[in-house]
């Protein structure tokens, strides 16, 4: 099966290379994790070749990312793409697990942040600190949603931000509604 029965993002070879450099990861090295040439992952990247749906695998696994990442939302309308996603249209992000469940709200992964929706379902808990080289800002919407940042526990409410500067940091809904949270990231980690 070819990459050519999926549809794959317009942004594809710019989300790679975005990908690649949040992970610090020359052309080479990735290259080489995958085992194709350079000229072969610069190509792809500058959308100058289309990988096979196992190409995309082995870069799914080394980048740390679902496959899923690496496909189609809906399309947009020719005068928003790039500017414009609809609620329909987010591509899900991130690995669903500990009770997370995140879309991708930028556009692409071409910036130099990215936007997230966070669902923190019932019972959700990420019971190891995780620590990233980022700085994330994040905004309650609905629910409550226990966060601790350096060791410092937080209940955060609807209305409540806060800010994460590459401290350990790990989350909890031990409540009975979802939490919901958008959530900066910077530079891009999915």
């Amino acid at each position: 099966m070819s990459a050519l029965d999926f549809t794959l993002l317009d942004s594809l070879g710019a989300d790679l290379r975005s990908l690649r450099k949040s992970r610090g990861l020359t052309l080479s090295r990735l290259a080489e994790i995958i085992g194709k040439s350079v000229g072969w992952l610069s190509q792809v990247e500058r959308n100058l070749s289309e990988p096979s749906i196992n190409d995309l695998r082995d870069l799914a696994k080394a980048l740390d990312i679902r496959m899923s990442m690496l496909f189609g939302q809906a399309k947009a309308v020719p005068e928003e793409a790039g500017f414009v996603v609809r609620q329909g249209a987010r591509r899900t992000i991130g690995s669903n697990e500990a009770g997370l469940v995140e879309e991708l709200l930028s556009p692409d992964l071409t910036d130099d942040f990215e936007m997230v929706h966070s669902t923190f379902v019932p019972g959700a808990e990420l019971e190891m600190p995780v620590t990233r080289p980022t700085q994330e800002v994040g905004y309650l919407i609905s629910g409550k949603l226990n966060i601790t940042i350096a060791g410092k526990c937080f209940i955060i409410q609807p209305g409540d931000s806060f800010r994460i500067r590459g401290q350990a940091f790990q989350y909890a809904n031990p409540y009975q509604e979802p939490a919901v949270a958008i959530w900066v990231i910077a530079p891009p980690v999915y």
